[in-house]
């Protein structure tokens, strides 16, 4: 009788997900061409406001939500228990840009949220990655900075590592230390034009001095957004010494490392050598790939989703043979276009088991990882729309 019971429970569960992801999708595809006629950056700021707004609400109808949406799947990757395969890649729940960092810090006091999604997000769609986060809040650049290609499922931005700065980030964070979820992370990127391993330090000690201790750290050695080139960033002798430096500090905390798209073998080989000599724990692949903006062509922006997906794909193969070739015992992340269960099994079948998206959100809706872990589950492999 209660092995009937369970397995009752258990269906009921799968039919509340199927129902529930239905909905999702549907009124998702009924309210995408509303959304779509606004501004990809109206689009976003408005969605900012939104979860500002929810933040502030009683949350167990959201997390409700959520735990009916995802299907039961853990994983361990990069030295961390993840409850499903789906993480939200950092550059969604960053928080706004200040022009010091008391004028970050008077807001935190003042109880501003100067991060929005930052509880909203975790309880819906699971793990989460916040930053990126620089030692000094960013204003970020001015002027129209994203932009979507929907014919390619694909995201651009020249966001321009826009953030409240390490300190206000971490004083944020402790002071709502209750509602932080089990499970996250913090992406941490070095000031443009800093290469002072000092920089990335101070960074991560704001937020471990204040007892707030992410499940990991990710070093993006990558942000194309800003006027620094990230490309310096990825050399063997400036990697080795913020990798020696940043493990040196951690101890204890797994650390990832994020590196750009379309580096070549030689560099991913070198790469790979110096995260195994300092024990990395995962490589995420890729960051966005920089492309002239649709504004201005002297300008470079971040593009993600489908254009980026066959060029971090490409990165991701060449990693997985590196680390079978030389037995390295680092996970691969993967990060560029996950948006259907093609693209996601086209990464699994090169070992990746996580995987971090921004773009399916903005084609798939708010629970787009749920849906693709669903559809994989019932082998539905049909174009998404």
């Amino acid at each position: 009788m209660e092995k009937t019971s369970w397995l009752n429970q258990g269906s009921g569960r799968m039919f509340m997900r199927d129902m529930l992801l239905q909905v999702s999708k549907a009124g998702y595809q009924a309210v995408r061409p509303l959304i779509f006629r606004q501004s990809a950056q109206s689009a976003h700021e408005k969605v900012l406001n939104l979860l500002t707004l929810t933040d502030q609400l009683p949350q167990p109808i959201i997390r409700l939500m959520g735990s009916i949406a995802f299907k039961n799947a853990p994983v361990t990757v990069g030295g961390v228990r993840l409850p499903h395969p789906f993480i939200l890649a950092a550059g969604f729940v960053k928080g706004m840009g200040f022009e010091t960092e008391q004028d970050a810090l008077r807001a935190v006091r003042n109880g501003t949220n100067i991060m929005p999604g930052w509880r909203t997000m975790p309880n819906l769609v699971g793990t989460v990655e916040f930053g990126s986060f620089t030692r000094n809040p960013r204003m970020g650049n001015s002027g129209t900075v994203m932009w979507r290609d929907a014919d390619s499922r694909s995201t651009q931005n020249r966001v321009g590592l826009k953030n409240p700065g390490a300190v206000a980030a971490a004083a944020f964070l402790y002071q709502n230390r209750q509602h932080l979820p089990k499970t996250f992370g913090i992406n941490i990127a070095p000031s443009p034009g800093v290469d002072d391993p000092a920089d990335v330090i101070e960074s991560m000690g704001a937020f471990l001095s204040r007892g707030v201790k992410p499940s990991w750290f990710t070093l993006n050695l990558s942000c194309p957004n800003t006027e620094d080139d990230p490309g310096s960033r990825q050399t063997e002798t400036l990697t080795r010494e913020l990798c020696q430096a940043v493990t040196d500090y951690l101890k204890d905390i797994p650390l990832w490392v994020k590196i750009s798209p379309d580096l070549s073998d030689e560099q991913l080989n070198i790469l790979m050598s110096v995260f195994h000599e300092f024990s990395i724990q995962a490589v995420v692949s890729t960051n966005t790939l920089a492309q002239p903006t649709p504004d201005d062509d002297t300008l470079q922006a971040g593009v993600g989703g489908g254009i980026l997906y066959p060029h971090a794909l490409r990165t991701v193969a060449t990693l997985a043979k590196i680390k079978h070739e030389q037995n390295y015992p680092i996970d691969i992340i993967a990060c560029g276009g996950v948006q259907d269960p093609m693209s996601y099994e086209a990464y699994a079948r090169h070992g990746v088991e996580a995987f971090q998206y921004w773009s399916a959100l903005i084609y798939r809706g708010p629970l787009a990882a749920a849906l693709i872990l669903n559809e994989i589950h019932k082998g539905d492999h049909e174009s998404i729309t």
